[in-house]
């Protein structure tokens, strides 16, 4: 197996319908408001910063999400292909390794999210919001995936983005096998 092959990493954009989500909306004007970095088509891996709890909308950090839970079910998503070389994945890897072993020390960046309203670039130690952190992942990763600080980085700056493509649009669990419509939506996917 050739080592230096690229790699493809996706970016997973959602609507999960919360308060949150309506709140952000009613200031981006973007029907997709929560980012995400997933390591595989099926979105089997996929890490953010949101709700360690669906359940509580107070406890928010580093998450490993799980896109097939009931939190998902009505969610309208787009999910992004990036291919990247091998070492920048490794580096992506790397990143995301680092914030699951410390993912204590993480707290979402909810004060910084509003500076992104204001544009005001509002860094706090060890706190991110979700598109915050996926932008921060990939810069780190020497992949600047839009011409602003990830501190004021939108979900949809990522879908404006010339370098991501756009392999899927729809209903999260439709893709994601969760529901009857799984056969018809894995004709949609270019993945």
């Amino acid at each position: 197996m050739n080592m230096n092959r690229d790699k493809d990493i996706y970016i997973l954009l959602t609507d999960t319908g919360t308060v949150l989500t309506k709140i952000i909306r009613s200031f981006t004007k973007d029907p997709l408001n929560h980012a995400s970095i997933a390591f595989d088509a099926d979105l089997n891996e996929v890490y953010s910063f949101g709700r360690k709890n669906p359940s509580n909308p107070f406890i928010a950090g580093f998450v490993r999400e799980d896109v097939r839970d009931t939190f998902f079910e009505d969610s309208m998503c787009a999910i992004y292909r990036l291919r990247v070389g091998h070492n920048t994945y490794n580096s992506i890897r790397t990143e995301i390794e680092h914030f699951m072993r410390n993912q204590d020390k993480y707290r979402y960046n909810l004060i910084g999210m509003l500076g992104v309203v204001f544009n005001i670039e509002w860094e706090r130690k060890n706190r991110y919001f979700c598109s915050q952190f996926v932008t921060t992942v990939f810069a780190r990763s020497g992949v600047d995936l839009v011409s602003k600080s990830p501190l004021l980085v939108t979900p949809g700056d990522l879908q404006q983005t010339s370098i991501l493509e756009l392999v899927y649009h729809g209903r999260l669990h439709a893709y994601a096998g969760c529901d009857q419509l799984s056969s018809s939506a894995s004709s949609f996917r270019t993945a």
